[in-house]
């Protein structure tokens, strides 16, 4: 990765646009930065009378209250007004607060979903009223979502299993997931059991535990791991954990048996609790999806949709429905060796606040 590509947010977002529009084949940030002298910034008036209605799962994780403030301040640059409806995590608040948002009129419903399938009918409801749908971090299924950005979730799953392979080519090792309901989860461990059924095929390595955790809530995490540690005692040598939060309480479990920094645990969103795990070396790796150029695309790609406008993509992601326009962002890998080019650099954390 271009040590340059972490200071170039708002031209990168341009030629995001560009690259969409176009329907062109690659998918690379730097790519995308590489053609931004084709592009021109968006106007403070482009978006001027457009209402944004943005549907979070939840803001309980310190993540998602960045994306809703770069997202909410991205939409704002451009003229027009965001009215924000967090569900906290409860996925039938989630559906009143979507369907509120249609009844008063939103010009782009932008929907993060707790429940992958329970949103469909919300859908359904918005394209009813007129009211396009994009599909935030998170792909709803079963819908003719009219676009759908995030990350390559099934990368970072590869990202996370090639980290543990090369700490543990032979041992056992601990899958925990994040929620069921949310269909990132399966692609993060599709992803990861690409690179690890081969060695689970051929015996280097045992999985002794494979299962998905309630809402991604790091309690449950913990519980499951201290539940492994019960049953297995010290014989674990990997544990993939889906994210940050949720590796801290693995981490936390694994404590107890004073097995932190000796069993090799992922994670996934730059969190700064889980950058300085992996400073003191209780966590191996993280992976950082620089949440701005998300935030900012998605934004001014929901104001191109509520403008009418053209929008294509260059992937597609297939949500059970059909095949559903996509911008899969790239996530960039984060352990010891590349802290300060990337999270710091990319001003995602103070370097005082990392090394505090």
């Amino acid at each position: 990765m271009a040590k340059w590509a972490f200071r170039c947010r708002s031209l990168a977002v341009l030629t995001v646009l560009a690259l969409v529009a176009a329907a062109c084949g690659h998918n690379d940030n730097d790519d995308r930065i590489a053609e931004q002298d084709k592009n021109a910034p968006l106007g403070s008036d482009y978006g001027e009378g457009i209402v944004v209605g943005f549907s979070m799962d939840t803001l309980i994780e310190a993540r998602w209250l960045k994306d809703r403030d770069l997202f909410v301040a991205a939409v704002e640059r451009m003229g027009a007004e965001v009215n924000v409806q967090a569900a906290g995590g409860d996925e039938e608040k989630q559906v009143f607060h979507a369907e509120n948002l249609i009844s008063l009129g939103v010009d782009i419903l932008v929907v993060v979903p707790n429940n992958a399938e329970v949103m469909t009918e919300v859908v359904e409801e918005a394209h009813a009223a007129g009211i396009k749908v994009l599909s935030y971090d998170r792909l709803i299924k079963g819908a003719d979502v009219d676009l759908y950005i995030s990350f390559d979730n099934e990368k970072i799953g590869r990202m996370q299993a090639e980290a543990i392979k090369k700490q543990v080519p032979k041992g056992n090792i601990v899958y925990i997931g994040g929620s069921e309901m949310d269909n990132n989860s399966h692609l993060l461990r599709k992803g990861a059991f690409s690179v690890l059924q081969p060695l689970i095929d051929n015996g280097d390595l045992n999985i002794i535990e494979d299962r998905f955790t309630d809402e991604w809530l790091p309690a449950k995490a913990q519980e499951t791991m201290q539940r492994v540690l019960e049953n297995a005692g010290s014989r674990v040598d990997g544990v993939i954990s889906a994210n940050d939060g949720m590796a801290g309480g693995i981490i936390d479990a694994l404590m107890t048996m004073d097995l932190q920094g000796k069993v090799a645990v992922t994670g996934q969103d730059a969190d700064l609790m889980a950058i300085r795990r992996i400073i003191q070396g209780t966590q191996t790796m993280t992976v950082y999806k620089p949440i701005d150029l998300l935030a900012e695309t998605a934004a001014e790609l929901a104001i191109k949709l509520a403008r009418g406008e053209a929008v294509t993509a260059d992937k597609y992601v297939n949500n059970g429905k059909g095949e559903i326009p996509s911008v899969l962002l790239d996530p960039i890998f984060v352990d010891q060796s590349n802290i300060d080019a990337t999270v710091i650099a990319d001003g995602f954390h103070k370097r005082e606040d990392v090394y505090k």
